[in-house]
């Protein structure tokens, strides 16, 4: 899969070269509700790393986090580079034992899991809006990129829900007259 999604962008990329054209504003909105979607994310991982204890569940978090500060500097750069003013984001989260958080307050697992799951699909289809609504040739790759790293690793937080019993499903639709 991504060396479908690497072919695309070079091809993408020798067709033309139009980042001297001003972005639309559907582009700069694009960039502003993504980025700020990252920094919620990040700020939700935090959260989930103070309050876990279970390894796989860690794993995860800071699988997110890492591809999530990486895919913020790249979009930062751009966005500075390009003039457009970068959103608010919410302060950071000190570290701080799990033990300590009362139950109360914590969120379990599974919760956990779950809002990672919602805010990794929640970007997948913010950066598929985006690479579709894409004028420029260098916005819809920068896009493009960054929805094919959250479906490889939403795909992986999927598989973890699935073995765990966590995998939230609605309910199944079976058509009338089928069996």
């Amino acid at each position: 899969m991504k060396d479908l999604i690497e072919a695309a962008l070079n091809l993408i990329k020798s067709k033309a070269d139009d980042s001297n054209d001003p972005l639309h504003v559907g582009e700069v909105m694009s960039c502003w509700i993504y980025l700020g979607g990252l920094e919620e994310a990040q700020v939700f991982i935090q959260a989930g790393l103070n309050t876990t204890k279970d390894d796989q569940l860690r794993h995860a978090l800071l699988e997110d986090q890492r591809l999530g500060q990486g895919q913020i500097q790249v979009l930062k750069n751009f966005m500075t580079k390009e003039g457009i003013p970068l959103p608010p984001a919410s302060e950071q989260k000190p570290d701080s034992d799990p033990d300590s958080v009362p139950l109360g307050v914590k969120m379990t697992d599974d919760e956990l899991a779950n809002g990672l799951a919602i805010k990794i699909v929640s970007l997948i289809m913010t950066a598929a809006s985006a690479a579709s609504q894409s004028v420029r040739n260098d916005v819809g790759i920068l896009f493009v990129k960054f929805l094919g790293e959250k479906l490889v690793l939403g795909t992986n937080i999927k598989s973890m829900l699935r073995e765990r019993g966590w995998i939230k499903i609605p309910p199944y639709y079976y058509p009338p007259g089928a069996p």
